[in-house]
């Protein structure tokens, strides 16, 4: 670099929106600051340059990083900042403005009240107060993780509180956590409402816009936020922060009884789609919301040992999300269908093709298995003319054994032979 050249200055103003540089000058008092320096020294500035960013991480300022391409293309040859911490607040960024030094792409970085060359000396100053910045960066950032965890120790959870509580201030901190006592209510059922009900995020959802539940930014309540006020251990008097839990200072809304049943009900179990077969679904219709009917299995542990297994059918509440029908058991299901089976309509032709099917699968086993010497006498009773129909009480009949001793396959294959529906109401299989 020509030393006689003279040096074309860019002046670089940086404000981070951090909180440990609240007490840092503005941006336009910087640029002023230096404007005045520049005047009084007859110092030429070519350009302005100013950003928001913080200064923590290397190469994350894009106007910096420009500014560093434009000295190598020879833009600049000197920068003008109001510190040497505006530059630079890491070893990556302080590397660049040494080595531009070095490489004299970079004559000059001058600052309020120092002046940085291309010499040993003045490099080495540089470092140094850059390195600085750091080292009071790093430390901070220490002490604010101590004093976090020290308040945590103590029972006070950082930051607001969640939606059901709030903050009492003092002196511009937070003094105390108290139960917002116009949306803890609701906060709470929505708790019990999980818990007991086994009601969904979306079910809760539906229930807090119909009571016109609104945050206090008045705003309604996100699905997202549910799920995470559901899963915050907060209400029933902890809290967690930086994956530790701690007891908290603050009143609780619900029991950790309370809690550990809501997390039972939001997890959701692997789906296993179309492996279980559950045959009386489509056989009736709620008889409250006139919504489907759907299934699920129970299993409850015996005390000496061992799984007893039972099937529930209920409303799908596919079109009340509230619906109230209880539940009722597979096997009361099927002694109620049994009782209506004389006056429910059959699908003759299509029950005969079962039969008729059954009959050949008998004769099947007769020929393979059996020895048909010795039956051959015994089995012709059961041959069925191939084009009569089955007679309705023959049906009938065919149609209780397969609910009483049939597997779900066959169940689900012969109720579509019933052509009568049915609703189910007050657990009572009712014909529609």
């Amino acid at each position: 670099m020509d030393i006689n050249r003279p040096i074309n200055y860019c002046l670089y103003a940086r404000k981070s929106s951090e909180s440990d540089e609240r007490q840092a000058m503005s941006i336009d008092s910087q640029i002023k600051e230096m404007q005045t320096v520049a005047q009084r020294e007859n110092l030429l500035i070519k350009e302005i340059r100013e950003e928001s960013h913080s200064a923590k991480q290397s190469s994350q300022r894009p106007v910096f990083n420009q500014l560093i391409i434009d000295i190598e293309q020879d833009e600049f040859s000197g920068i003008l900042t109001w510190a040497p911490d505006r530059l630079s607040r890491n070893a990556g960024d302080l590397g660049k403005l040494v080595d531009l030094m070095d490489q004299e792409k970079l004559a000059q970085i001058k600052t309020y009240s120092q002046t940085f060359s291309n010499n040993p000396n003045e490099k080495f100053l540089l470092m140094i107060l850059c390195s600085q910045a750091k080292l009071e960066n790093d430390n901070r950032g220490i002490n604010v993780k101590r004093g976090l965890r020290a308040k945590c120790e103590m029972g006070w959870r950082p930051g607001v509180a969640p939606i059901g509580y709030k903050n009492v201030m003092a002196n511009n901190r937070i003094s105390q956590v108290v139960i917002d006592e116009e949306r803890a209510p609701a906060i709470k059922q929505m708790f019990e409402r999980v818990a007991e009900k086994g009601h969904s995020g979306r079910t809760i959802r539906m229930w807090l816009d119909r009571i016109k539940f609104r945050t206090r930014h008045d705003k309604p309540l996100a699905l997202s936020r549910i799920y995470a006020t559901l899963n915050n251990p907060f209400y029933y008097g902890y809290f967690e922060f930086n994956g530790q839990l701690y007891k908290g200072n603050h009143p609780a809304l619900i029991t950790k009884t309370v809690f550990d049943q809501v997390q039972k009900q939001l997890t959701v179990p692997p789906k296993t789609w179309h492996k279980k077969i559950f045959p009386f679904k489509t056989l009736c219709i709620c008889g409250s919301c006139k919504g489907g009917v759907t299934a699920e299995e129970k299993f409850r542990k015996l005390k000496y040992g061992g799984f007893t297994k039972h099937t529930y059918y209920h409303c799908a509440r596919s079109v009340d999300y509230e619906c109230n029908e209880p539940y009722i058991t597979e096997e009361d299901l099927i002694r109620q269908l049994i009782g209506h089976i004389e006056n429910i309509n059959i699908n003759e032709k299509l029950i005969t093709s079962r039969i008729k099917l059954e009959i050949e699968r008998f004769h099947n086993l007769r020929s393979h298995v059996l020895h048909k010497e010795y039956l051959e006498g015994n089995l012709n009773q059961f041959d069925y003319p191939e084009n009569d129909p089955v007679n309705e009480e023959m049906a009938k009949t065919y149609l209780r054994h397969l609910l009483k001793v049939g597997t779900s396959e066959e169940r689900q294959l012969i109720l579509s032979t019933i052509r009568t529906r049915f609703v189910l109401t007050q657990g009572e299989l009712l014909i529609q």
